[in-house]
């Protein structure tokens, strides 16, 4: 079991990630949707296409960019499409 937690608040939990370059990439059902919302950033990863991130509010804590996620990937990494990874420096992760 994988979990994602910021001050104590569980953002996703889940035994089925997808590890790519090191990040744990969670299925969209294992996310805590009542605390993440949509950021307007987006970057592009060459082999992986454009990426969509989420902001994160935890009580008066706000965390901007917390994670990112990948609606259409391209072919070499359509087994994470949907799939949100976190920033490791943002949140706590335990494996």
């Amino acid at each position: 079991m994988v979990k994602v937690t910021l001050d104590g608040h569980v953002l996703a939990e889940s035994n089925n990630t997808v590890v790519v370059e090191g990040n744990h990439y969670f299925p969209p059902d294992s996310i805590s949707n009542t605390l993440t919302k949509d950021s307007s950033t987006s970057t592009t990863c060459p082999w992986k296409g454009v990426a969509h991130y989420y902001n994160v509010q935890v009580g008066n804590k706000k965390v901007h960019d917390v994670a990112w996620y990948y609606p259409q990937p391209k072919t070499a990494a359509a087994d994470i499409k949907d799939h949100v990874a976190f920033y490791k420096t943002k949140v706590k992760i335990q494996e």
